[in-house]
């Protein structure tokens, strides 16, 4: 299962769950993939941002395979619990700093004890996040999508 995160032409951002790259790609060239907010079918992937929970010794769990809507009208229920996850996600970064194209060396130095432990986000590669993890390095991707400071208006 690859999960990638996506943004529609009007700039909203969502997550979406595919078998393969070669599902993502057919269901994009087939046009059924479209914005739960505005219905758009005009989506990309959009790049993800990994992040590094403040304690650097325990695993991350594991994800577990869920179904990807792919078109129609989000439900009320889900589209509040999205919200709801987006606001506890924005709470939990107010005390994290954002490291940009550096968190992979930023998580590296914290885990190896040449840096103070801390919470961080930032980008990192698929590459990368998998060298990580199997460093024993806990990452995480980000649930709902951020810009990076500088890209903001």
């Amino acid at each position: 299962m690859i999960v990638y995160d996506l943004s529609c032409s009007d700039g909203h951002r969502f997550e979406g769950w595919f078998g393969s790259s070669a599902d993502y790609a057919d269901q994009k060239e087939k046009g059924l993939l479209t914005c739960p907010e505005c219905g758009s079918d005009a989506v990309d992937k959009a790049p993800m941002a990994p992040a590094v929970p403040a304690k650097g010794n325990t695993a991350a769990e594991p994800r577990k395979e869920t179904a990807q809507m792919a078109s129609g009208e989000m439900p009320a229920e889900v589209k509040a619990a999205l919200e709801t996850l987006a606001k506890a996600q924005a709470k939990a970064l107010e005390s994290s700093t954002w490291v940009g194209d550096k968190f992979a060396e930023k998580a590296r130095e914290m885990h190896y004890g040449e840096a103070d432990e801390a919470p961080i986000h930032g980008r990192a590669t698929k590459d990368e996040a998998e060298d990580m993890m199997a460093e024993g390095i806990a990452v995480a991707p980000l649930l709902v999508p951020v810009a990076p400071p500088d890209e903001l208006n």
